[in-house]
C-alpha cells in the first residue's frame, strides 16, 4: 500500500510548542511552534528511531538562512505535511552552527548522492542507525518548475523504507563507506616548498575576475583567506620571480575596492552581507554573519598595513564598528548573525526609495543620490541598494567638487539616513555566542588595536576573550562550543585553534602575559584531545564526541579557515613566541600532512597555504626588555606592527615584573643592559648579540622590515 499525503483530508494539528521549545538555539526556537513533532539531536530521538523502527528525517539549517525560512513556512507549518512526517518519521532539527560536525558529515553525504550539489536547508533521510540513504536541500511543498514536491519526496521515501528495506540498508551502507574513505586523508606526508604557493596563485589568478574583482561569477562570495594569502605573497616575491607582485597586489586591491564600493557593503551601518547574487557586488543576500565580518575586517587591516591605504583603514573601522554596535552582547561576546529578512521581506531593512532619501536629505539629496546610485526606478525590486558606482575621488573630479567637502556631505547624509533606518524593524538576530567565530572577532579587534593604536579596540577584544574564557569552559577546563544563557556542546578543533591564534594576537596587542599562559593550557588540551599521534594532523572532533559514521580531519577551508590550518598557524606563532620546539615541529608536521590536500585543491586551502608561507619564511622573535614599563618599548613595537611585518613576533619583558610562565624560554637571561631598553632578535632558537638603546633597536628593526630573506635569498621590499 502506498503511503499517501492528502492535503485536503488531514486531522487538525494543534499549534502548541514542540520539544524544540526547551532548546536555546534561536534557529531551533524558530521551529518550536511548528506542527511537526521535532526532536533536537539527542539520545531520546535516536533511541525512538530504533524503538519505533522509523527512518529519521534530519533537517539542518541556521537562523539567518533565507531558504530555511521558506521551507518552514511552506512545509513545516503545513498541517498535512506535518501530520505525514509525524506518522512516518522521527523528525530531528539541527542548528548547523551548534553542530558543525553533524552538518559536515551529512552535507558530504548529500553532495555525494547529488553529484556535488548541497546547501541549506539540508534535508536528509537516515536509517535508525543514523546512516543516510537519501537527501537533498530545499523542496517546495508540491511539485513546481521541474522540482519534485516535498509531499511526493516524503511519500516515496516512506514507501521505500517500508517495502524495499534491504535496498535502503545497502544504499546507506554504501554511502557510509564512501564517506569513511573520502573523509580519510589520502597520500603520505610531504615536505612543503614554494611550488605549493606558486601553484595556488596560478589557480587563483585563473579564476579571478579582473573586471569586477572576486573569484568566479555570480553568486559571488568574499574570499578573505585567499585575499590574505595574496597580500602576504605580493610582499614575498619581487616582480617576475615567480609571479609579478604588482599583479597580485592588483588582484587584492581590485577585490577589496569593489566589495567596499558595492551593495554587499552596508554604506550606512558598516559591515558586509554574506554574498552578492550578481557578479559586480551590487545586490547582496542581506544576512550578515559574524565570521564574514571578523575575517574581512582583519583582511582590510592587513591591506591597510601592506598598501598604506587610508581607504582600507576606513572600511576596517566601519566593519569593526558595526560589530561593536550591533553584534556585541552586553556581557562582551559577539552574536552570530543577523537575518536577511525583516517583516517577512528580504532586504526591507536596508533598501530605500529615492523619494525617501530626497525628503530626508533636502538640498543634499540629489547629489547624494547620484553619488550612491539611487534612482527613481531603483536597482532592487523598485527600491535602491546604496552603492558607489565610482570612487569619491573620481566622482569629485567629474563634478568639479572638492573631495573633502563631498566626503563631509556624504558623512552627514549617511548619519541622517542611519538614524531613520534605526527606527525600522530590524532583521532577526541569532544571539548565541560561538567560540570559533568569537575568536575570529578577538583576532580582528586585537590586530586593529595594534595597527590603529586603539585602546578601545583592545578593550573590546579583551572583554570578549574574558567572556569566552570565563563562560565557555567545563569543570575540567575543556572548551564548550556555544553559549546562550548557558554553555553546552563539547568544543571542536577550530574552537581551540582559532582561540589560541586570537590569544596570541591579543598578547601582542597589549603584552599581557596571562594570555600566553592560557594559550599553553589550550594548546596542551588541543594536542591531547585532537592530535593524531599515529598519522599527524588533527581530528575535528575529540575522541569522546558522539559523531556518527566517521571521525575526520578538517583540511579544507569553507567560509571560515579549516581547523587544521589554524592549528598549524597557531602552533607556529605560539611556538616561536614561547621558543617551544615541540609545538613548532607539530605545526610543521600538520602542514606536511596537508600537502597532498593542498596540491589537489589549492583554492580551498588558503589558510593552510598561509601557514606554508610562515613555515618557509624567515621569522624572527624580537624580545624587547626594559628596566620598567615606561611605555617606550611598547610604542616602538606598535610602530613596527603598523608596518607590514608579519615575519616579526614581539615579546616584551620588564625587569621589575615577573615574566609570564609561558614565556620563560623566550625571556630567560634577556634582561635590559645598562638600564636601557635592549632588543634580543632570535631566529631558529639562536639569538643575535643584544642591541642596546631605542635608536639602535629602531634602526635594526627597520632593516628587518625592509630587507628579508626567503629560503636564503635576500629580497628588498619596495616602499609603497
Amino acid at each position: 500500500m502506498t503511503a499517501r499525503l492528502d492535503h485536503h483530508l488531514f486531522p487538525i494539528v494543534a499549534k502548541m510548542p514542540n520539544r524544540l521549545a526547551a532548546e536555546s538555539s534561536p534557529y531551533l526556537l524558530q521551529h518550536a511552534n511548528n506542527p511537526v513533532d521535532w526532536f533536537p539531536w539527542n539520545d531520546e530521538a535516536l533511541a525512538r528511531a530504533k524503538t519505533d523502527d522509523k527512518p529519521i528525517f534530519l533537517s539542518i539549517g541556521y537562523a539567518a538562512c533565507h531558504w530555511c525560512h521558506v521551507m518552514e513556512h511552506e512545509s513545516f507549518e503545513n498541517p498535512a505535511i506535518a501530520d505525514f512526517l509525524n506518522r512516518h518519521f522521527i523528525c530531528i532539527k539541527v542548528d548547523r552552527e551548534e553542530r558543525p560536525d553533524l552538518d559536515h558529515i551529512y552535507m558530504q553525504a548529500v553532495m555525494a548522492l547529488r553529484g556535488g550539489q548541497g546547501g541549506w536547508p539540508l534535508s536528509a533521510f537516515l536509517t535508525p542507525d543514523q546512516e543516510i540513504f537519501f537527501g537533498g536541500t530545499y523542496w517546495p511543498p508540491t511539485s513546481r518548475q521541474g522540482m519534485p514536491g516535498f509531499d511526493h519526496v516524503l511519500s516515496r521515501v516512506a514507501d521505500a523504507f517500508r517495502d524495499r528495506r534491504e535496498e535502503i540498508t545497502s544504499q546507506a551502507n554504501a554511502v557510509s563507506e564512501h564517506l569513511r574513505q573520502s573523509l580519510a586523508l589520502n597520500g603520505p606526508s610531504q615536505a612543503a616548498d614554494d611550488s605549493l604557493l606558486t601553484g595556488a596563485v596560478r589557480i587563483l589568478e585563473k579564476h579571478f575576475d579582473f573586471h569586477n574583482g572576486g573569484f568566479g561569477s555570480a553568486p559571488k562570495f568574499p574570499h578573505p583567506m585567499d585575499l590574505s594569502l595574496l597580500t602576504r605573497l605580493q610582499a614575498r616575491w619581487p616582480d617576475g620571480d615567480p609571479m609579478p607582485s604588482s599583479r597580485l597586489r592588483k588582484m587584492v586591491e581590485l577585490n577589496l575596492a569593489h566589495m567596499a564600493h558595492g551593495g554587499i557593503f552596508d554604506h550606512l551601518g558598516g559591515g558586509f552581507a554574506r554574498y552578492s547574487v550578481d557578479a559586480d557586488w551590487l545586490v547582496p543576500h542581506f544576512e550578515k554573519m559574524l565570521y564574514d565580518n571578523a575575517l574581512l575586517a582583519a583582511t582590510y587591516v592587513d591591506a591597510c598595513r601592506a598598501f598604506e591605504s587610508e581607504f582600507y583603514s576606513l572600511i576596517a573601522r566601519k566593519t569593526l564598528d558595526y560589530l561593536q554596535r550591533d553584534m556585541r552582547d552586553s556581557a562582551g561576546g559577539f552574536h552570530s548573525s543577523e537575518d536577511a529578512d525583516s517583516e517577512g521581506e528580504e532586504g526591507k531593512f536596508y533598501v530605500w526609495s529615492q523619494t525617501e532619501i530626497l525628503k530626508t536629505l533636502g538640498a543634499d539629496g540629489p547629489l547624494f543620490c547620484e553619488l550612491y546610485g539611487v534612482t527613481a526606478a531603483g536597482n532592487f525590486e523598485r527600491h535602491n541598494i546604496l552603492n558607489l558606482p565610482e570612487s569619491m575621488e573620481d566622482f569629485s573630479k567629474k563634478k568639479g567638487l572638492v573631495s573633502s567637502q563631498l566626503r563631509a556631505m556624504a558623512r552627514t547624509a549617511r548619519q541622517k539616513l542611519l538614524q531613520i533606518r534605526s527606527g525600522r524593524i530590524r532583521p532577526g538576530k541569532d544571539d548565541k555566542v560561538l567560540v570559533n567565530w568569537n575568536a575570529l572577532a578577538i583576532d580582528a579587534f586585537a590586530k586593529a588595536a595594534s595597527v590603529f593604536d586603539s585602546n578601545e579596540y583592545l578593550a573590546i577584544a579583551t572583554e570578549c576573550a574574558e567572556f569566552v574564557w570565563n563562560n565557555l569552559r567545563d569543570s575540567t577546563g575543556r572548551l564548550l562550543h556555544v553559549y546562550r544563557g548557558t554553555a553546552k556542546q563539547p568544543a571542536f578543533l577550530d574552537d581551540y585553534s582559532f582561540l589560541i591564534n586570537a590569544f596570541v594576537s591579543l598578547y601582542q596587542s597589549g603584552w599581557d602575559g596571562h594570555w600566553i599562559e592560557r594559550c599553553h593550557l589550550l594548546a596542551q588540551q588541543m594536542i591531547a584531545d585532537f592530535a593524531d599521534p599515529v598519522d599527524d594532523g588533527f581530528f575535528y572532533t575529540a575522541p569522546h564526541a558522539a559523531t556518527p559514521i566517521a571521525r575526520w580531519k578538517d583540511q579544507h577551508d569553507s567560509s571560515i579557515p579549516s581547523g587544521n590550518s589554524m592549528a598549524a598557524v597557531s602552533l607556529l606563532r605560539l611556538g616561536l613566541l614561547c621558543q617551544n620546539e615541540n609545538w613548532l615541529d607539530l605545526g610543521r608536521r600538520t602542514i606536511e600532512r596537508s600537502v597532498s590536500v593542498i596540491q589537489l585543491s589549492p583554492a580551498a586551502a588558503a589558510q593552510m597555504l598561509i601557514s606554508v608561507e610562515m613555515l618557509l619564511d624567515e621569522r624572527f622573535l624580537v624580545v624587547l626588555s626594559s628596566p620598567t614599563d615606561d611605555g617606550a618599548v611598547k610604542a616602538l613595537a606598535r610602530k613596527f606592527q603598523r608596518r607590514w611585518s608579519p615575519h616579526l613576533e614581539f615579546v616584551i619583558r620588564f625587569d621589575d615584573q615577573p615574566a609570564a610562565n609561558g614565556l620563560s624560554n623566550a625571556t630567560a637571561e634577556k634582561s635590559s643592559i645598562n638600564g636601557q631598553p635592549t632588543a634580543y632578535i632570535c631566529e631558529s632558537f639562536t639569538c643575535r648579540a643584544p642591541i642596546v638603546g631605542l635608536t639602535a633597536i629602531e634602526s635594526t628593526l627597520e632593516k628587518l622590515v625592509t630587507t628579508r630573506r626567503i629560503l636564503g635569498n635576500p629580497i628588498a621590499i619596495k616602499s609603497k
